[in-house]
């Protein structure tokens, strides 16, 4: 049977089927040895494979991309992209993300009940931060703060439980200095507020697999328009991380049921606090005026 006549896999559990298959000999597409081990590696690493291109796929497989665009055509697709698609679609999208971590919550129960499971909880957030801590390069948590405290505008963009941090974010730079807030704070929509920002500005966006559409389409719109990017996501080949000037790998490996957020609230508070030192006294006299109309608004009630 051709590749022509066999359904083009559609997610990336048809591609482990395939694979399965393959190695039992029941497929009924016939892939050579070399085109079976690319194609695992694809599989193995999808975050990767949704976000990198061609080139540099087929330079970490040793193989020519030319390779990578025959296997695709083999699998019925027209051409690598199509092969591609799945994997963007599976990092965007994680279907079973949250009922898969709640089942291997179920699958794992502590005989002592509640507490024992919270001390297992503190131990894995406390390997995350020591991760994230390791993980952080100097020069980029510096010059990531210098552009916080310096740029004409900042704002800040996140979905679902990454909106807590962002406004967080905002809410901790606003404090410090003027014309800082989430993106989308008078809910006009993200071209309306994109478009009231230059290529000096500022966009700190946040997102962990699964990632939010949205907010991927927002962070590349605004890289292409020349505004500075600052992603904090959970992986190197988060698709958010090629789109950043500057890019933090989030740990957030956890028994909670969905993104462990420990980590990623310990790099907001640690950005604000060296953004803070970078503003010196603007930052204190800001403060400053804060606690001013706070007591000023405390005697009017």
């Amino acid at each position: 049977m051709s590749p022509t006549d066999t359904p083009c896999p559609t997610s990336l559990e048809d591609l482990e089927r395939l694979l399965s298959e393959l190695a039992d000999d029941t497929s009924p597409i016939r892939l050579g040895k070399r085109s079976r081990q690319v194609l695992a590696a694809l599989v193995a690493a999808p975050q990767e494979t949704a976000v990198s291109s061609i080139s540099h796929l087929a330079e970490r497989l040793g193989v020519s991309p030319s390779t990578l665009s025959r296997l695709a055509q083999r699998l019925g697709f027209g051409g690598f992209a199509g092969l591609q698609g799945i994997f963007r679609r599976h990092v965007t999208q994680g279907r079973h993300f949250y009922s898969d971590q709640v089942s291997r919550l179920l699958a794992d129960q502590p005989e002592n009940g509640g507490m024992e499971r919270l001390s297992r909880l503190e131990k894995q957030e406390g390997a995350n931060l020591a991760d994230l801590l390791a993980g952080i390069d100097a020069r980029t948590f510096q010059q990531a703060a210098g552009l916080l405290a310096e740029a004409p505008r900042v704002r800040v963009h996140g979905m679902r439980q990454f909106a807590s941090l962002a406004s967080f974010m905002a809410y901790g730079l606003g404090m410090l200095r003027g014309d800082a807030a989430m993106l989308d704070a008078a809910r006009h929509g993200a071209a309306d507020a994109l478009a009231q920002l230059d290529e000096d500005d500022v966009l700190v966006v946040a997102s962990g697999f699964p990632y939010t559409p949205s907010v991927l389409a927002t962070a590349e719109v605004a890289a292409r328009q020349g505004i500075q990017v600052i992603a904090l996501t959970n992986s190197p080949a988060s698709p958010l991380a090629g789109l950043a000037k500057y890019h933090f790998v989030v740990p957030d490996q956890s028994l909670f049921f969905s993104n462990s957020m420990c980590a990623f609230m310990l790099l907001a508070e640690g950005l604000l606090s060296e953004t803070a030192s970078r503003l010196g006294n603007a930052g204190l006299e800001a403060l400053k005026r804060r606690e001013r109309l706070i007591g000023e608004l405390d005697a009017s009630l």
